[in-house]
């Protein structure tokens, strides 16, 4: 069974301040989704903050760089009670997003925590994301159960790991999504424990794109161009118990007997992991050693 193949992650006793990368100070609202663009100088904004262009770097006010983003309107962005929320995982949402239109092209950037807010989803705002799928030698697949903690389907069984590519030099760049993979390298380490060495950006095998949107309760959601990524390795692990509740490797057998948990309500899955294991997974997990034939980087799956 699945489930004896699970290993609860320890919880820690007490949670530092800390994620896996710095907050950046910005405007709090780079993107908003509107019909028309316009060319954007720095000036235009009275801040004593930078805002990001589209290469990723900082432009402060008075520097002359021209932007370009899409037509701002700050007033829009909802108000948000945090409070009741993990602090540590909070400290996450001031990560900036890589904004992108429905064919994958970068716009701009906002805060995780405006990416993922239902009402600025359903005004159309989405943002790239990966999805990492990782096997060891035995072709069994690397499962985590997300923390209570998170923010967004907390108590969740999904696959490897799953996160953004963040607006900064290294992780916009967009050639063979390297920039995708890096982001993935962090993001295995910060809430796996996996050493940056064992996963480098080479050995992750970027297969093709899905955009899907979802809802995790009446407040925050998911839109996202996904990425989907795999690797295959043993690897050493070591998982923030504030990411991570529990973690198995699981086989085809075990996985169907979880979705089928799933489909009675005795455990809850994702939705992304629940879209892509009820179209693609079992075939490409059938197919390891050959990947290559599945690989389209032309087309977004809709789903």
């Amino acid at each position: 069974m699945w489930r004896a193949a699970c290993r609860l992650a320890s919880v820690a006793g007490a949670v530092g301040a800390g994620g896996d990368g710095a907050a950046a100070r910005i405007l709090p609202s780079a993107v908003c989704q509107a019909r028309r663009s316009r060319c954007l100088r720095p000036t235009d904004f009275p801040s004593p903050f930078p805002l990001v262009g589209l290469r990723g770097s900082a432009v402060w006010p008075g520097s002359g760089e021209r932007i370009f983003l899409r037509k701002i309107s700050i007033a829009t962005m909802p108000e948000i009670n945090t409070d009741d929320l993990d602090k540590q995982q909070v400290q996450l949402l001031a990560e900036m997003c890589i904004v992108i239109d429905e064919n994958d092209n970068r716009i701009g950037a906002d805060t995780k925590k405006n990416c993922h807010l239902n009402e600025n989803i359903e005004k159309g705002l989405l943002h790239r994301a990966f999805s990492v799928f990782l096997f060891n030698s035995e072709n069994k697949l690397l499962l985590q159960q997300r923390s209570d903690a998170k923010i967004t389907f907390p108590d969740c069984f999904t696959n490897t790991c799953c996160s953004h590519p963040l607006s900064t030099p290294l992780e916009l760049e967009e050639n063979n999504a390297i920039g995708v993979r890096r982001a993935a390298q962090r993001r295995l380490q910060a809430e796996l424990g996996i050493p940056l060495e064992q996963v480098t950006p080479e050995e992750i095998f970027y297969l093709t794109r899905i955009h899907y949107k979802a809802r995790s309760n009446g407040i925050w959601g998911e839109h996202e161009i996904d990425y989907i990524l795999f690797v295959q390795k043993n690897v050493t692990l070591n998982p923030d118990p504030n990411e991570i509740k529990s973690y198995c490797y699981v086989t085809q057998k075990e996985l169907k007997e979880l979705l089928e948990k799933a489909s009675r309500n005795e455990i809850k899955i994702t939705p992304w992991f629940k879209l892509i294991a009820e179209t693609f997974l079992f075939k490409w997990w059938d197919n390891l050693n050959h990947l290559k034939k599945f690989v389209d980087h032309a087309k977004i799956h809709r789903m």
